[in-house]
């Protein structure tokens, strides 16, 4: 730290430079993040300030919060679901299976994902002494039930399902594994960190919600498809009582007890996601979704126009296409100024993002520059 004040003209040019060197969104397609909306970035300025983690001195920003959560119980089948706003898919997917880990009341359990899973899946075995057991992929690159069932046993505290894989899109049959999580009373636990505001609006339908009876948590992340500013996660139970077991007494704050995992909360990630959900309602949504699945399918079609065909078809936004040496090609975009990722082995290819900064124009551009290097 500086001895001495440095005039605020001169900070804020020191960051404007700074900033300058971070890189555009009309060239990302390895983010499943976008630029919030306007009115949430309004809202968030707004709350600025507030903190939800000691909400008897923001009873305001709180009833957002209730609100949100209400209006996101809602959207995924259950108006009476309890949560919180969290600072992303990682926190929230960390407390539901805390929560499926307390209720059980073991500390030596193990939870099964598909090997599709988030990378968060690994910080919660570390962080929650649990073995993680992953799963294997069927053709469709959807989790196989029959790997599932050959992993779970006594000490398994936590099934997971993902509704909109990271890598793929794809969702997972989340009505079979709700049958084998109601069997043996198995707490069932749905990622659907991106897929949880594109699902809902798709004109194709899947069970993969609270409208399945035994799913008991989902994760969903208002700072994705949700347009809100960033960190706005979103982690919804069924029941209270998994959000009771997160509890922690909270001896000098204006609440008795907390359930998050963060002290501390931004009240305005909660203003952010009531002002866009408020302001777009389903009908916005909904034609936000349609933009970006038409953006998805004139990428895959002008891919098939040079010869080169999707790992799956697209179940939403996500596009995995196969190329030659796809670590290579990385690297081509890349230098071509395009910031696109890859998938895992065994199924690698390049992965693509649709999102609504994207448009028809610099897909074009990109096709073009996809040509040349897959011909180099």
């Amino acid at each position: 730290m500086r001895d001495k004040a440095l005039p605020e003209d001169e900070v804020m040019r020191i960051l404007e430079e700074t900033r300058a060197h971070d890189y555009n969104y009309d060239r990302f397609f390895s983010t499943m993040c976008s630029l919030p909306h306007p009115i949430a970035i309004r809202a968030h300025d707004m709350f600025l300030e507030t903190n939800l983690g000691d909400p008897g001195l923001f009873p305001g920003v709180a009833e957002l919060e209730e609100r949100v959560v209400q209006m996101l119980g809602e959207l995924l089948g259950c108006p009476g679901a309890s949560g919180y706003v969290s600072t992303g898919g990682t926190e929230s997917n960390i407390q539901a299976i805390r929560a499926a880990r307390n209720e059980a009341g073991r500390k030596d359990g193990n939870i099964v994902v598909p090997a599709s899973a988030h990378f968060s899946f690994d910080k919660i075995g570390d962080l929650l002494c649990l073995e993680v057991r992953k799963a294997e992929l069927d053709e469709n690159l959807r989790v196989d039930l029959s790997s599932v069932e050959s992993l779970l046993d006594e000490k398994t505290v936590a099934m997971v399902g993902i509704a909109g894989t990271t890598e793929f899109g794809q969702v997972d049959p989340i009505e079979e594994l709700a049958g084998m999580a109601q069997e043996r009373g198995i707490h069932l636990h749905v990622d659907a960190a991106f897929g949880g505001f594109v699902l809902p609006f798709l004109d194709r339908k899947f069970a993969w919600d609270f409208s399945v009876p035994a799913v008991s948590s989902i994760t969903i992340d208002p700072h994705k498809m949700g347009m809100s500013t960033i960190p706005a996660g979103g982690l919804l139970f069924r029941s209270p009582q998994c959000l009771n077991a997160l509890e922690t007494e909270t001896y000098y704050l204006t609440k008795a007890r907390q359930a998050s995992l963060t002290g501390t909360r931004s009240g305005a990630a909660a203003a952010s996601t009531y002002a866009v959900m408020m302001h777009l309602g389903r009908e916005g949504f909904k034609k936000m979704v349609g933009y970006c699945m038409d953006l998805t399918d004139y990428l895959v079609a002008g891919a098939r126009e040079i010869g080169i065909e999707p790992l799956i078809e697209p179940v939403m936004n996500v596009v995995a296409l196969k190329v030659p040496s796809p670590g290579k090609v990385r690297e081509e975009l890349m230098e071509r100024d395009w910031h696109v990722s890859m998938t895992r082995e065994p199924n690698r290819a390049l992965r693509l993002i649709l999102m609504r900064h994207m448009t028809k124009e610099n897909i074009d551009l990109f096709l073009k520059d996809l040509q040349a290097t897959v011909i180099l």
